[in-house]
């Protein structure tokens, strides 16, 4: 089975008590990612959770450190974190470029995938800024420059486009409700696989020697509620998403 490194799903939550004349600080770890985590260590695939405060500091800094993986999965974590490694930002010294190293690592026979969250694409306030990024020249999708987010509190459904692909295979036509996405535009060459609202929501494509792969809504709460996570077809997806974009490897 496949080697995946999955970057980001996480985040410290900062919230203060207020017990009348007193008040409290307090921080703690959440992890968004223990369903595709469980699903994809189901199927046999060996997945390395990066969370988000680590990104920065860990996530590979050259094509040697890459190699050991056979998908490289981005979810809800910022451009600035792959750029800015403490010795740049703290230190005013040189780094390698882990987005230039990312595509690179693409053409020459990795899989890459985006899923979609606040800071994923362009994203909230277009704080993940992949916009105009060698990302998104190897993504399946066109990023817009500005917050792409649609919030849908009433629920859209996903709908699979018809096209044969061992990504979809064997999923319902019809997929449960989720409650936002991204607002992204498919490329010429890219293949849809899957829609929300008439716009791409699942996309993959060829590049030099590897494939890429964008899904437009998220992996977890808030935008995947529970009866997405909970739908067999989850499973499924992500397990046939994560060996298509391993490939050969």
């Amino acid at each position: 089975m496949s080697r995946v490194l999955l970057a980001g799903e996480s985040w410290v939550a900062r919230t203060t008590d207020v017990k009348g004349f007193d008040a409290i600080d307090r921080a703690q770890l959440e992890i968004g990612a223990e369903a595709l985590l469980a699903a994809l260590r189901a199927e046999g695939h060996e997945v390395v959770h990066l969370p988000s405060h680590a990104v920065a500091t860990d996530f590979p800094a050259s094509l040697d450190e890459l190699g050991a993986y056979d998908v490289v999965i981005l979810s809800d974590i910022g451009a600035n974190s792959l750029l800015l490694h403490p010795q740049v930002f703290n230190q005013g010294r040189r780094f390698p470029n882990r987005l230039k190293l990312l595509a690179e690592w693409v053409r020459a026979g990795g899989g890459l995938a985006m899923a979609g969250g606040y800071l994923s694409f362009q994203g909230f306030q277009g704080k993940a800024n992949f916009h105009d990024t060698p990302i998104e020249e190897v993504l399946p999708v066109e990023i817009l420059p500005h917050d792409d987010r649609v919030e849908s509190p009433e629920g859209v459904c996903g709908e699979l486009t018809g096209t044969e692909h061992p990504v979809t295979e064997g999923l319902d036509a019809q997929w449960p409700a989720l409650l936002g996405y991204q607002k992204l535009v498919a490329k010429s060459d890219a293949t849809v696989l899957a829609t929300v609202e008439s716009r791409p929501l699942l996309a993959v494509r060829a590049e030099g020697a590897g494939r890429t792969l964008a899904f437009a809504s998220d992996i977890s709460p808030h935008w995947a509620p529970t009866e997405f996570l909970e739908w067999d077809g989850y499973r499924r997806l992500f397990h046939q998403a994560v060996s298509w974009l391993a490939g050969d490897r």
